[in-house]
């Protein structure tokens, strides 16, 4: 029977208890496209803020 590792849950990190930590090729690539959205995209910085509380919001980030 394969073994499964659960994430550590009372790591600082937030990436340690997502599903992306199990998955380091698509957790790149997440980063690199969140990155570019983030840093090239064409909203004001308000605008980005709002976008990102509503995200973490409706996904109960807690950030």
């Amino acid at each position: 029977m394969p073994r499964i590792s659960l994430p550590d849950v009372d790591s600082d990190d937030p990436v340690a208890s997502s599903p992306l930590a199990h998955q380091p090729q698509l957790l790149s690539d997440f980063m690199t496209a969140y990155g570019t959205l983030w840093s090239h995209g064409v909203l004001d910085g308000a605008t980005k803020e709002v976008a990102r509380l509503r995200n973490a919001r409706v996904t109960d980030c807690g950030f």
